[in-house]
């Protein structure tokens, strides 16, 4: 059986992806405010993200905290695993730091659906800096819950 979902086109899906990253975002306030995050796109399976480093940001060692470049990963994720308008929540992660982040360094994470079965997805986040150099990278296990981003009528 088809589902409303299922039977989108390409170019609808994209709006509805763009549509439902629009609406997290508004609300957002995390990533928005405390992070000072931009979402750059948000596509079917597919988000990205930009965050400076700010001096906020910095631990005890000057380089940026890692639970930082972690915000970042797991809320690209989160934009990516609910692109397609089923709310979708977090259920495992893990991350990799490889290279540090600096104050002043713009950190953008892709984040792309490898799998998606049922109600669990899995993800791949990678972080890069300015340089294009691989800063970190996060794997997450989605699982869908209950109801929609947008209401399924402004599908």
């Amino acid at each position: 059986m088809m589902t409303a979902q299922s039977a989108l086109s390409q170019s609808q899906a994209h709006d509805l992806a763009r549509r439902v990253g629009e609406a997290m975002f508004s609300v957002d306030m995390a990533s928005k405010e405390t992070m000072g995050m931009e979402l750059l796109a948000c596509e079917p399976g597919r988000a990205v993200m930009r965050m400076t480093v700010r001096a906020l940001h910095l631990n005890g060692h000057q380089i940026c905290h890692g639970g930082f470049i972690f915000t970042l990963a797991d809320s690209t994720f989160a934009f990516a695993c609910n692109s397609r308008n089923h709310n979708t929540v977090a259920a495992g992660c893990s991350i990799e730091f490889l290279k540090p982040a600096h104050e002043g360094d713009v950190l953008t994470c892709e984040g792309i659906e490898q799998v998606q079965s049922g109600r669990h997805g899995i993800y791949d986040m990678r972080v890069t800096n300015q340089k294009g150099q691989a800063v970190a990278l996060f794997r997450g296990k989605s699982a869908q819950i209950a109801g929609t981003v947008i209401p399924t009528e402004d599908v």
